[in-house]
């Protein structure tokens, strides 16, 4: 097991220990101070913090590695955020392979997505969304490594309330579950020469390959959803020198043809061409 891996086998370990102390505490009433408990807690962050901030580039120190270019693996109008464009590690950490990671949200047209609320509604179902149900494709001929469609698509966390719930407390519960919890549904392909295309946040049931298979550049791997630790259906998608984000680091990329579109910044793709003739 490599390092980071057992580090974050720790993170998630030291969160539940603090959590069994706590119920253990109140459980059998035991003559200690509370405030002893959240030892573990405190340590389970020390962990993640130092993890978040290890190594976020797979090459030597100061040495920038050159962007891997491959196709979109969407088509369509859609919009950037969190992009590597305007900062990196683009979500704030290094953990789970993400320091060039990027989220896309399908923007057809003007009021076609809803926006952010204060209060109300609390909460909105994916079909809402332009972008669930959208179709992802290959973003170069690769081998699938890792595919997972089995959990739900949740309602959005778009409103005040729902997204400091996800950010307290589902974020939290979902770190303990691990890094599938994280994704949700998700999807790595290795496109060779140590590099990795993930996918995360997938509708559920919506893959159309199997891990082994082979796919071409442009097909149709799975459907944009609302799973894991997502506030709303988007896709997540990164590239990462190993096919295991617990252990992965990032690897910078740019789509043929778009770039590496900066944060709010629209951009459309069109559909591939026809594949010709074997």
């Amino acid at each position: 097991m490599s390092a980071r891996k057992t580090a974050m086998t720790a993170f998630r370990g030291l969160q539940l220990g603090f959590l069994a102390l706590v119920a253990a505490y109140i459980a059998f009433d035991w003559d200690y101070g509370l405030w002893w408990n959240l030892t573990p807690l405190a340590l389970a962050y020390a962990v993640v913090i130092t993890v978040n901030r290890w190594g976020g580039t797979p090459d030597a120190p100061g040495v920038a590695r050159e962007p891997v270019e491959t196709a979109p693996p969407v088509t369509g109008r859609w919009s950037a955020l969190n992009s590597p464009a305007d900062r990196t590690p683009s979500h704030g950490i290094h953990a789970y392979g993400q320091t060039y990671a990027i989220d896309v949200v399908a923007e057809p047209g003007p009021g076609a997505r809803p926006g952010f609320t204060a209060l109300w509604p609390l909460a909105r179902r994916p079909a809402r969304y332009p972008a669930y149900g959208a179709p992802l494709r290959a973003v170069a001929d690769a081998r699938v490594v890792r595919a997972h469609d089995r959990q739900r698509d949740h309602l959005s966390r778009t409103s005040l309330p729902a997204l400091l719930y996800l950010i307290l407390i589902e974020g939290s519960v979902r770190e303990m579950g691990g890094v599938h919890r994280i994704l949700g549904n998700h999807l790595v392909l290795d496109l060779g020469d140590g590099v990795h295309a993930a996918y995360a946040h997938l509708k559920r049931g919506s893959l159309t390959v199997r891990e082994g298979d082979r796919v071409r550049a442009g097909q149709v791997v799975a459907a944009c959803g609302n799973s894991g630790n997502s506030s709303e259906p988007h896709l997540h998608f990164q590239l990462m020198d190993g096919p295991d984000p617990d252990t992965a680091r990032g690897i910078p990329f740019t789509w043929r043809g778009t770039g590496v579109p900066r944060n709010g910044e629209v951009f459309e793709t069109p559909e591939p061409a026809p594949a010709g003739p074997a």
